[in-house]
Parts: C-alpha cells; structure tokens; sequence
C-alpha cells in the first residue's frame, strides 16, 4: 500500500487513505480504500486483528545479570548496547563502557547458552548519559554519542582515536548499511543536527571524519534509518521518505510524537519498519509503497526489530512475536521493564535497566514440526514457504518435500483427501509410504522400508482409524483413486509393480469395475501375490485375463472353462462361453485351439463355430486350412453349414468344392425337411430359400449332380433354376409356367437370369416367355391374361413388331393400349436420340475440318535458317511438321515428342499438324 503522499501544501489531516498494492501488479492498477485511526480496535482491510499464540519461535536466554555490570551500585542502569561478532558493548548511566566477549555453546539439551567474559570498562569523564554505540569492524572503531557528540574510539582499548576526530552538535545518527560511496575504508553515518531541521551526511575513517552533505527537512526530525540514498525520518507529527539524491521527500502518514514513541527500522534493502497509528507495524519501501500487510501489536511499543519471518516488538510487559507472513501474534515472552530491543547481526538483544539478554530463535525445522505436531497444516506450509530466503537452495527443497509429504499424512488422518492428495504429490512422496498403512497391500517381494526419521506416527490404517470401517472403506478408496492417477506418471517409475499389484489387490477386495480394465491394459502386476488375491477373492475371471496377459493362455482357458461349467463360481460375464469363442477365433496358438474347439461345438454349435469364421483374414493358412477345418467339421452339420456360408459368402472363396459341398447340404436339408411332413413348415421355407439364393448367385457348383438329386423331386422352382444355369431356359420357364403356374416367379426368371448381360439376351428370355403364354393347344384364359401383363409390364423389354405378329388376331386395341403407348412412346425415343447422336457428330465432323482447312490457309516460310522447335537444328529439306501453334519441326522428331519445349503443350491426340 502506498502511504498516501501529499504535495507540499496540501497535506492531508485527520484522516489517512492507505493504497495497497499487489506485488507485481503495475503502479496503475491499484485499489483504495479508507480507514481511520480510533485506538486499539483497529480495522484494517475489513479484518480485525486476533491474537493468536501458536508456535515457540523464540528462547530468552540471559546474558548479563546485574552482578557482572553493576554490582550493588542500584543507582546504574544501561544505557545502551552495540553488539559486533563476540564483542558486546554495553554503556551504563554513569558514562562508563564496558567491553565484554561472548562465547557461545550449545548445553546438553540442545539450548543455547551465553558465557561474558569482560575485557575491560572505559569511563568517558563526562556526567552525561552515552546515547548511541555504533561498532564498525572494518575500521576497529567504536563510534559513541555522548553530550551531543560522536567520538570514534579503538574498539579493543576504548581509547579515542590519535587525531581527536569526532562529530560534534548532533542528535541521533545511524550507519548506512547499504553505502553509496564504494570505499571499502570508510563507512557512511547520517546525522541529526542540533540545528533546526537538519539531517547531515558523514563519511567516517579510521582517523577522520569528513562532512559529505546538509539536507533540510520540513519539520525537526525526531527518529530516522537509512538505506542508500534514501532517508526514512520520523518527524514531530508525521513520517516521510527523503530521497538526499534528488532531494525529493515523500509524506507517508501522521503520527504524534508526543504521545508515543517514533519507531523507524530499516529492515532490508530499500524496505523500513515503522510504528503507525492504530498500533499497526506498517512495512514501507523507499518508493513510499507497502508490499505487506501490516502487524498489530501493542499500544505502548517502545522497540521493534526484525528476524525474518518475524517482527519482535517490546512494551512495557512483554516480548511479542508476530508473523510477517500471516500477520499473526505467535507468541508472548513476560518481559517487564525493558526498555532496549535491538538487532546485532542478526542477534536479537535485549535489556533491562539492569541485565541483557538475547531472543534466540528457535531452528525454523523445529517450529515447522511443532506446527505439524499441533496439525497445523496451513501455518507450518506458509511459515516453510517464508523461510525459503534463508535456506540453502537444495536443502530447503529437501525440507520442503518432507514437509509437505507430513502434511499430507496429517491431512490423510484427517480424511481431508483433496488436500493430501495435492500435499502428496507436490512433494513427490514415495508412494510405498502410503501403501505401507494398508495391511498385506506390499507386495511380499518388497524391500521397502519406511522413511526415518517417520513421516507419521501411524503403525497401519487400522490404528490410524481406531477400526472405523467407514473410515477405512473411505481410505481404501481414496489410495484406489490416487495410484489410478499416478500410475503413467513419473511418480510411478521404479514402483509400477507396486502400484499395480496394490490396484489389483484394492479393486479384487472393493468388487471394482476397474480390476477388469488394469487387466486388459498394459500393467505389472506381479504373479506371486495377485494369483492368490485373486482366489481368495473368486475374482477367477480376472485371474484369467491376468494369465492372459502374462502369456499364460493354456491356464486362463481352463479357469474360464471351469466356470462356464459350473466348477468354478464368478459371475463376473454373463456371457463368458461367448467370451471364450471370441478369445480362441483371435488366439495364435493354434493347438489350443484345436484342443478346445470340440468343448466349444459340443456347447453350441452355432456360436463355437465363430472360432474358425472370425479368425483374421491376414492369418496363415498352414495349420488353419479352410479344408482341414470343413472335414473336422463334419461331425457338427449346423457348423459345418455356416462355415461354408462364411467361405462363400463372406470370404467369396471361389473354389467349386465348397460351392457344392453347401449346395449339397442346403438340398439335403431341404428332401429331409421336405420328406418328414406332409404340411409346409417355416423350417422348410427358410431352408429352401437358403437354397434358391445360392444356387441363383453362384456358378460355381455342379448343376447335373444336383439336378441329378432333385430330378424326381417336386422341388420346381430349384430344377428351373438349375436348368437356367445350363442356358436350358425354355424347359425352366416351362417348368415355371405349367408346372408351377407361377407366372410372377417366370418374371423374376427372365430379370435374373438376364442381369449383367446385353438387352438382346433379356429380350430374347421375354419373347420365349411370351411364346409360352402363347403356344397354340395350350392357350388358357390364365395365360393369355398373363401375356397381357407381361407385354403391359414390360413393354420395354419387346420387340413391338415381333410381338404384333405373335399375338392372337382377336386381341383387341384396348387390351393392348398399355404396351402400345409404351412401344411407340421407347421407338420415339429411341429415333430422337439417334438423330441427336448423328447431329452431335456431324457437328463435331464439322468443326475438325474447318480446323483443318483454316490451319492449311496460312502461308508458311521455310528457309535454311529457321531452326526445328525440338532438337534445334537447321532444316535441309521442304519437309516439315507444323504443329497448331506455328511451331516447325522435323518429322523425324515428331516421333520422339509430342509437345514444344517452349509451352509444353501436348499435341499427341490433335489432327491439326501438318505435314
């Protein structure tokens, strides 16, 4: 949030609009809002600050008692404190210094401990309270405010430096930690001035100090950090961003420094720390911008510091912890009457008027597993994800997939599966740990061991759910869920067999439609463990499909055949004999089929015979011959039939044994029907049919052995047929007219018999027709009704004039006047399109000869110089070649080339050269 600035003038009052801005989002894209100050029940942003203690971020450990710094002397107090490596410094109320060093050690519990050894103590002679102690180690001086004036000491011997140089009439100065000058050899101060209204800028060296610039300010300023070019000042009534570069300053908000005290840190790079209204801890960069959310805290803080992520702030009672993550109070030490909290290099110290100590933070893994003990899932992620700045790279993507992986054991436990599942995979858990929960779910061959330390304190699901079946049902699904997921993915490589054996074994127990589909796929499932899973489960059909898979087809046969007949119970597929046909029409090894072949037809002939008629058409034929496969079918006459059918018809195997070996069948079938009952069945029609639609589509099986068969037969229509085939068609179509009487079928007759041959051939069958209805002695009313509706039926299929002279003279006009029309109407046709046709083509004829003589009209020049358009050369007779063109060329090349080089174009098929 920008801290709404105001121009020179035009300050705002009583009132602080706050900008906040999302990081990242450009300066335009910004959002308002207004609030106002009233206390300690403070509104930000529509939430209202909670105190919430949830981690133990920090230890206090002392370090000075009062023993060490005062004694007895009660009257003493501290002052101020400067901390540099081991070197502690510590100004007391009677202007004395003392120097002490800090060793550090680790006690057998593992806390910290702070042993003070002092070197020496340094009274200044002045009864005035020392301010400030600033140590800087690159130049072994310790600079000390003290009666408005900055001396520069020797770090070690607290003496003042030779030269006497000092800074004098200041009130307050500060070490830019971020310098702008690049020398190495000094270091840059800014300064207070007791002038009005004055900041001043020093570079100090090891025995001098040099003044760089005087920056005026708009009001005294009271408290101040610096950061490279940028001034961050507390002044009487508000704080502001000075920029001594350009000299451009930045209002941010008003505060009043009468009632509480101005609180300005610098905590990073261009990035400060303040104390605002409302007792907010507000973040503000140079650019006068907030990139976080403030911290509420105490209405009386007297010190702020930060160790990232926290802020610690000290009031007259207590050390609080806050979140700069979150904004959450973490935690709250008892600390009464301290009045200094400072940061040394990343050492919290603090300091009563009599003892000194320091805010030890806890290891940020320690406090991440406290939150996770405590199951807070949320608070140990975000607090992982704020510590990354200050983890190595590779060990904090360690960290943070273990820690992550916990969280989602935790989130397990709790059944929140959504949330474990995404914790999991983030943080690319190995799979077995979870798999390890679910009693006998590892495979027996795995060598899997737990991770140590524990991700979890779970020995397995049971106790993880106390014996909740619900509980563990829902579990159960979960994992079913989670490894379907991950099993393509790179989550699985080097754990497939696992995974899928745990599938198989969760899917079989569950009754899951999956188990079939991890089967018929591609999978890994191992033998040892998933055979007697399987078993124990009855699940004998999947058992099947995974020997199947693992090329042990002998074996899944045989479990199918066993439930199919009864031995085995799994009703898995209903329809599993049809199943197994299906398996051995596709199945390669053909031993197996032939061994099971005969089970199959003894069960249903009908559909085991789809063993041999659905088996690929690009399969060998050495142990699969159609003719090996008819003999063996011998024994099984429905088989047998429709394997023909499907050589015939289907395959359209044009081999006359198989035509006539069906043919045969189809008539036995028909004289056996034909001869058990007087009556005609429907079993009957069928087969007769069947027998009619081959003997009219084939020609390929022997007509006189079967006319042989059926000669003393009343079977008319089928003898019709066959001596159709032997071209006999006056005896068929005299057995069609007076044998059968059927003068429908005697029409059909003429059609098939006819089609795909020439319209004389038709015509020819239709006269022989007529003839017969016709024939002189024979002549019935019936027939000649039935000449009358052939010739009205068909009148395109006569001869007119033929017909005129082969009709009774008795015939009237009116009987006739259908065929008449018709006749009249296909002989006008047949003139105009044969005058159309002679029209077309004279006109055709006519355009190729006026082609011709306009192309003989020109005048062409030939001389010794023109050059032939194909091969180049020169012409040494008047013979030649003109293409329609214009193009000359050899006659001899014409003969090689049909087209000029120069278009291209053919002239193969034209007339119009000219030779």
């Amino acid at each position: 949030m920008r801290v709404g600035s105001a121009p020179r003038g035009r300050r705002r009052k009583g009132r602080v609009g706050l900008r906040h801005v999302t990081p990242g989002r450009p300066r335009g894209d910004v959002t308002w809002s207004e609030t106002y100050w009233k206390g300690p029940d403070v509104r930000l942003l529509g939430k209202t600050s909670e105190v919430t203690m949830s981690v133990k971020a920090f230890e206090l450990v002392p370090v000075l008692g009062q023993d060490l710094l005062i004694g007895d002397k009660s009257w003493i107090s501290v002052d101020c404190i400067e901390c540099c490596g081991k070197n502690l410094y510590v100004a007391t109320s009677d202007c004395c210094i003392y120097h002490f060093k800090l060793e550090e050690k680790a006690s057998v519990s593992g806390r910290l401990a702070f042993t003070p050894t002092k070197q020496l103590h340094k009274y200044l002679g002045v009864k005035k309270a020392v301010n400030e102690l600033k140590a800087a180690s690159a130049l072994n001086r310790l600079l000390v405010l003290c009666d408005n004036i900055v001396i520069l000491m020797d770090m070690i011997s607290l003496e003042p430096v030779p030269s006497g140089a000092k800074i004098k009439g200041i009130t307050a100065f500060v070490v830019n930690e971020n310098p702008v000058t690049g020398d190495p050899f000094c270091i840059e101060v800014c300064a207070i001035s007791m002038k009005r209204k004055t900041v001043q800028m020093y570079t100090v060296h090891e025995d001098r100090v040099q003044l760089i610039k005087e920056i005026s300010t708009p009001e005294q300023p009271v408290a101040m950090a610096v950061d490279g070019y940028f001034l961050c000042l507390a002044m009487s009534t508000q704080y502001i961003i000075l920029s001594y570069n350009t000299g451009t300053s930045q209002d941010l908000f008003p505060y009043n420094s009468e009632d509480k005290q101005p609180i300005v840190k610098r905590i990073g790079r261009e990035e400060f720390l303040l104390a605002g209204p409302g007792a907010l801890g507000m973040f503000v960069t140079a650019a006068g911008i907030s990139q976080r959310a403030p911290v509420h805290w105490s209405e009386n803080v007297i010190g702020a510091a930060v160790c990232f992520p926290y802020v610690v702030a000290l009031d007259e009672e207590f050390v609080t912890v806050h979140s700069m993550l979150d904004q959450q109070q973490k935690q709250s030490i008892p600390f009464r009457d301290g009045h200094i909290l400072q940061d040394f290099e990343g050492k919290l110290i603090l300091a009563t008027s009599k003892e000194v100590y320091i805010l030890v933070p806890l290891p940020l893994e320690k406090q991440i597993q406290d939150l996770l003990t405590s199951q807070r899932v949320e608070e140990a992620l975000l607090l992982t994800r704020g510590a990354r700045r200050n983890v190595p790279k590779e060990k904090f993507q360690g960290m943070y997939r273990r820690i992550l992986q916990q969280a989602g054991f935790i989130q397990f436990g709790q059944l929140q599966f959504l949330e474990a599942k995404e914790l999991f995979r983030n943080g690319q858990l190995d799979v077995r740990e979870l798999m390890s929960l679910y009693p006998l779910l590892l495979p027996s061959t795995s060598t899997f061991i737990r991770s140590h330390p524990p991700l979890h304190e779970y020995a397995d699901l049971n106790q993880l759910m106390q014996g909740d079946q619900e509980k563990i049902t829902k579990c159960k699904r979960f994992l079913m869920s989670y490894l379907n997921e991950i099993r393509s993915t790179e989550i699985a490589n080097g754990y497939k067999e696992d995974i899928d054996t745990a599938l198989l074994k969760l899917y079989a127990e569950a009754n899951h439609d999956s188990l079939l589909d991890l089967l018929v796929s591609e999978n890994s499932c191992l033998l040892v463990d998933s055979i007697p899973w399987l078993e124990k489960h009855k699940k004998y059909f999947a058992l099947g499909l995974l020997y199947h898979y693992n090329g042990q087809n002998e074996a899944a046969l045989q479990l199918w055949v066993k439930i199919v007949e009864g031995q085995l119970q799994d009703t898995t597929r209903s329809d599993l004999f049809e199943y197994i046909v299906d398996f051995l029409s596709f199945c390669s090894n053909h031993e197996l089929v032939w061994k099971y072949a005969d089970w199959a037809l003894q069960k249903n002939e009908e559909v085991g015979v789809q063993i041999f008629t659905r088996r690929p058409l690009d399969e060998s034929q050495t142990s699969m011959n159609p003719d090996d496969i008819v003999n063996y079918l011998h024994k099984y006459k429905k088989a047998v039939v429709m394997y023909l059918e499907h050589l015939v018809f289907d395959r359209n195997v044009q081999k006359e044994k198989y035509h006539t070996h069906l043919a045969i069948l189809y008539l036995d079938k028909v004289l056996e029907l034909h001869s058990q009952s007087g009556s005609i069945s429907e079993e009957l029609i069928s087969a007769r049919r069947s027998l009619k639609n081959l003997l009219q589509r084939s020609n390929l099986y022997r007509v006189h052995l079967l006319l042989g068969k059926i000669k003393d037969t009343d079977l008319y229509m089928e003898c019709a047929i066959l001596h159709g085939k032997l071209e006999e068609h006056e005896k068929a179509l005299e057995i069609l007219v007076h044998k059968l009487k059927d003068f429908e079928a005697a029409e059909d007759y003429c059609l098939w018999n006819s089609n795909r041959k020439d319209s004389t051939c038709r015509q020819r069958l239709f006269h022989m027709l007529l003839a017969l209805y016709l024939q002189p002695g024979v002549t019935s009313d019936a027939l000649a009704m039935a000449g009358v509706d052939l010739l009205n039926n068909h009148a395109v299929e006569f001869d007119a004039v033929r017909v005129l002279q082969q009709v009774p003279d008795n015939w009237s006009i009116q009987l006739l006047s259908p065929f008449l029309t018709r006749a009249i109407r296909g002989s006008f046709h047949s003139k105009c399109t044969a005058e159309l046709t002679s029209g077309l083509a004279r006109s055709e004829n006519l355009n190729y000869k006026y082609a011709k003589v306009k192309s003989r009209g020109n005048i062409i020049t030939l001389s010794d110089k023109k050059v032939c358009q194909i091969c180049q050369g020169f012409f040494t007779e008047p013979i030649f070649v003109r293409y329609p063109d214009g193009g000359l060329v050899h006659i001899q090349c014409t003969t090689k080339h049909h087209s000029l080089p120069a278009t291209d174009q053919n002239f193969a098929s034209r007339r119009n050269v000219m030779k």
